[in-house]
């Protein structure tokens, strides 16, 4: 079992759908963000607008989306259409460090910073009509939400802690590794068991992190159309995760084992009929998000069968930078980025300047070639391709 340093654990995307479409939107959009913007809180140390205390912030950790559910945050449909319902079993917060608590008890229900975003997008492309209706996808321009991010600091923490209890224990164990960025020890020990429980309570607090910013963002639909979640239809079509460790089971040799199953920079694309997935979408496979730049696009696709045979049913979970952030910095200027993405039609609202210099779109790979790789080799199947029209940074 390895581990990765400094990662925000369950990371992940989600995409709601609207019955809106551009014509509905194109006017009022300024506003929309400006609501977003304002119910969100995004942006390096932001902090979450809920007054919880540590037995709350427990009770997230252990629950993960049913907390959201008995709160009145989420609908039951959130939990049937996010990976894993939203909820990593084995989940133990009194592992959880008071450090990391401390850290994350103001920032459930915030964005962050870096690529971390909120979308609100236009579809560009339908490739499979039949597949995209039962997605709730019905045509060109139709609008959707994604929401990109994770587990804030609780993960980083959480991670760290870990890191340094699993690095002692490889001195025990003698064990070494080819990386200084890798740690491991054997599955079936203390510290490997404890790191599993931590891992699932701030994978708990990312499910939930995401659901509250999909809540306000519903609020801020509302109060701009005056109009309630069923008759905007905003509903969720699927939540994954990506940076994460899954135990799942997959044929080696003919043989199925079990595994410990690494998500880093990866994201799941199960088959149609794979166990795991929701019943609405059991005859379809898994719907997978991987999102683009701001200035690009973002694609839905679904898992199929050859992901089982060649990647662990994963694919990429994004297009992948192509630049460091520092050097993104000193190659592009954000005023600059901000008048070139709205000459293209695409809004944006962002805590700073040097956020938008670092996420500019020259600095990632192409997203329509990486997508298109994986549909080429059949590990997923393109479904519909979705354009930005309004974009919130951190």
């Amino acid at each position: 079992m390895s581990f990765y340093a400094k990662h925000d654990i369950n990371c992940g995307v989600r995409l709601v759908r609207t019955n809106l479409f551009f014509k509905d939107i194109k006017q009022i959009l300024p506003n929309l963000l400006d609501s977003i913007f304002k119910n969100v809180p995004s942006g390096l140390g932001s902090k979450g607008k809920l007054n919880i205390n540590y037995s709350d912030l427990d009770s997230v950790l252990n629950n993960g989306l049913n907390w959201a559910l008995d709160n009145d945050y989420a609908f039951e449909g959130d939990l049937l259409h996010c990976e894993e319902n939203g909820f990593l079993k084995g989940a133990n917060a009194n592992l959880v460090s008071q450090k990391a608590k401390q850290r994350a008890l103001k920032q459930l229900g915030s964005l962050g910073s870096g690529n971390h975003f909120l979308e609100i997008q236009k579809v560009d492309e339908i490739y499979n009509e039949e597949i995209a209706k039962t997605l709730g996808i019905t045509a060109k321009d139709q609008i959707t939400v994604m929401i990109h991010t994770g587990s804030r600091a609780l993960g980083h923490q959480v991670c760290t802690d870990s890191l340094r209890n699993v690095e002692k224990a490889m001195i025990k164990y003698k064990i070494k590794v080819p990386d200084r960025e890798l740690a491991c020890v054997p599955a079936n020990t203390p510290e490997a068991q404890n790191y599993l429980s931590q891992m699932a309570s701030a994978a708990n607090f990312g499910f939930c992190n995401r659901q509250l910013i999909t809540h306000w963002i519903r609020e801020s639909f509302q109060g701009i159309f005056r109009k309630d979640v069923d008759d905007l239809d905003l509903h969720l079509i699927y939540g994954i995760c990506h940076n994460i460790l899954k135990i799942e089971e997959h044929e080696i040799d003919g043989k199925k084992i079990r595994l410990n199953v690494h998500r880093k920079g990866a994201t799941r694309a199960f088959p149609p009929g794979h166990p795991d997935l929701s019943q609405d979408y059991k005859d379809i496979g898994q719907p997978v998000l991987i999102p683009g730049t701001m200035g690009s696009a973002s694609y839905l696709c679904v898992g199929r069968p050859r992901a089982m045979e060649l990647s662990f049913g994963s694919t990429a979970h994004g297009s992948g930078r192509v630049m460091s952030r520092s050097k993104a910095r000193k190659q592009y200027w954000g005023t600059q980025i901000k008048e070139v993405l709205n000459k293209k039609g695409i809004l944006i609202r962002a805590a700073s300047m040097k956020v938008i210099a670092e996420e500019a779109p020259g600095a990632y790979k192409d997203i329509d070639q990486v997508v298109q790789v994986s549909h080429d080799l059949e590990i997923i199947e393109k479904i519909v391709r979705l354009l930005p029209i309004g974009v919130i940074k951190g």
